[in-house]
């Protein structure tokens, strides 16, 4: 794993935003992933997933069009195939998620998860 930090990063949502600009105050520069024109890999979600200990579900926009049209609220569905859909699909990827050194992880929901593990 990396030993930067790492921000999945929107910037046109203000809490992405804020949070990118706590971690730059704090005198963190992590490596910026917009994941929007890069979407993770299939590795990385899954890696993301173990580092903050959920399933994909907790990492998904369900408020999405993507979320509904794909029926991702279907509970039969498998994680790989919900992972399968954040990676085609990566604006149903909540934000932001924070990497930290690729030990630790939070999504910036609100901004003081991502402020415990840098801190």
């Amino acid at each position: 794993m990396s030993d930067t930090t790492k921000i999945y990063h929107n910037p046109r949502c203000s809490k992405s935003r804020a949070t990118l600009g706590a971690l730059e105050e704090r005198g963190i520069k992590p490596e910026i992933i917009l994941y929007l024109e890069k979407p993770p890999s299939v590795k990385e979600i899954k890696t993301i997933l173990t580092l903050l200990d959920v399933g994909p579900r907790a990492i998904m926009r369900k408020g999405e069009e993507a979320y509904k049209q794909l029926n991702l609220g279907d509970e039969s569905l498998s994680d790989a195939a919900l992972v399968k859909a954040i990676h085609e699909n990566p604006k149903l990827l909540e934000r932001p998620i924070v990497v930290v050194k690729g030990k630790r992880a939070a999504i910036g929901r609100p901004l003081e998860n991502v402020l415990e593990i840098v801190e």
